[in-house]
């Protein structure tokens, strides 16, 4: 049994549910079952652990240290559990039965999935992850990939696309996005830092960056290092996103997803960290500032296409990997999946490269759709409503 007081321990035990996940994924993956019940009972262990953390009210308490603490949504990591142990007890249908229940208009949503996709021969599928074929999670370093999702999604990597990318903003590890994926590393191609860096069968690959723009870079990581030590501010360390220092940028949250700061503080912190970023680079030539509202995104700048510079998007990190992975993007179908703004850099550079493009976007942000669509046909796009949707549209096309 475990016990959890400290947010120590909490991401500790999230940790070891990734190690258990991972080993079940690739059983669950050759068998379709798993033999040893064990594994099942180590992550009942971790839910009961999540679910007896000390609370006030709807929020879990966890110690930072002996005088501090914190409080937490847990409703991704507890939820992803318990659809983890319906799905390994009562089976495959009892788990679509449950998401059909949570969603509405499920049924129809995956139907039409199926009918979009069905008959494209997918040279690449590249997709974002968190929102689109991953549930959002307060803190990113605790939101391990369900077993579930990871079946899911590999059993549409190995029969419906030749290469399958999982391309984010998040660091590629320590932590990042390695240390949270529980697919088998062999099927997919884990690109981050918005594709300035990715690892392929354990092996880094990234995008060179100019002796003098890492240089800044990292003055600017030290600042912000600093800032956080303050008491003021120390808490933006620790909720959502935290601070992650990526390769060609950096990321630090002002919010979370459960609005754990009141919109006072989250403003003045903001304004503390463009003061940081003007102070290094006055001159704007290094920098640009992408606020996300939970998220402030600080980029280093690549040279444009019309000239000048601009902040490196993913649209140029799907470029730097079909020049280096030979993806083949202007020879046969591509599908790219996302659901936030900056996912329509990867539309807008893949059309450009190929008339053979289809494009599915979790949201109901009738904006975004709108942008979505200044760069494709409609009848190469459809609109869902949840991650869940979207991986049981891979899931049953994969098993047709």
């Amino acid at each position: 049994m475990i016990k959890i007081n400290t947010l120590q321990d909490f991401y500790k035990t999230m940790a070891a549910t990734r190690q258990v996940r991972k080993k079940m994924v690739a059983e669950y993956l050759q068998n379709n079952r798993i033999s040893h019940k064990g594994e099942i009972e180590d992550l009942k262990n971790a839910l009961d652990a999540l679910e007896n953390i000390a609370r006030e009210g709807k929020s879990f308490i966890l110690k930072i240290d002996a005088q501090k603490s914190i409080e937490v949504d847990l409703g991704y990591e507890i939820d992803e559990l318990k659809r983890d142990i319906v799905f390994l007890e009562n089976g495959e249908e009892a788990l679509t039965s449950h998401l059909s229940s949570i969603h509405p208009g499920f049924s129809e949503q995956v139907q039409q999935g199926v009918e979009f996709l069905n008959g494209k021969n997918i040279q690449n599928l590249i997709t974002d992850r968190d929102g689109t074929i991953n549930n959002y999670c307060g803190r990113y370093r605790s939101s391990i990939q369900s077993l579930y999702n990871a079946v899911y999604l590999t059993r549409f990597a190995r029969k419906k696309a030749k290469n399958s990318i999982v391309l984010t903003s998040a660091p590629l590890q320590d932590p990042g996005l390695v240390d949270v994926s529980t697919t088998p590393d062999e099927d997919f191609i884990y690109a981050a830092s918005k594709g300035r860096e990715f690892m392929l069968n354990g092996k880094r690959q990234q995008l060179a960056i100019a002796e003098k723009k890492q240089a800044m870079l990292d003055a600017l990581n030290d600042k912000l290092d600093e800032l956080l030590k303050n008491p003021a501010y120390e808490k933006f360390g620790l909720i959502g996103s935290g601070i992650q220092h990526k390769f060609g940028q950096t990321t630090i949250a002002r919010q979370d997803v459960s609005k754990s700061v009141s919109e006072k503080e989250s403003q003045e912190f903001f304004k503390s960290v463009v003061a940081l970023v003007n102070e290094i680079d006055p001159g704007k030539h290094y920098f640009r500032i992408e606020d996300t509202g939970k998220d402030i995104e600080i980029i280093l700048t690549v040279n444009s296409d019309e000239g000048g510079t601009k902040d490196f998007d993913k649209g140029d990190g799907v470029m730097y990997l079909n020049e280096t992975l030979n993806l083949k993007i202007e020879n046969g179908w591509n599908l790219i999946c996302g659901d936030t703004h900056s996912d329509v850099a990867m539309v807008k550079k893949v059309a450009e490269q190929s008339k053979d493009v289809a494009v599915i976007f979790v949201t109901e942000d009738k904006k975004l759709m709108n942008e979505v669509l200044e760069r494709v046909h409609r009848n190469q796009c459809l609109f869902v409503t949840a991650p869940d949707i979207l991986v049981s549209i891979f899931n049953k096309l994969a098993i047709k």
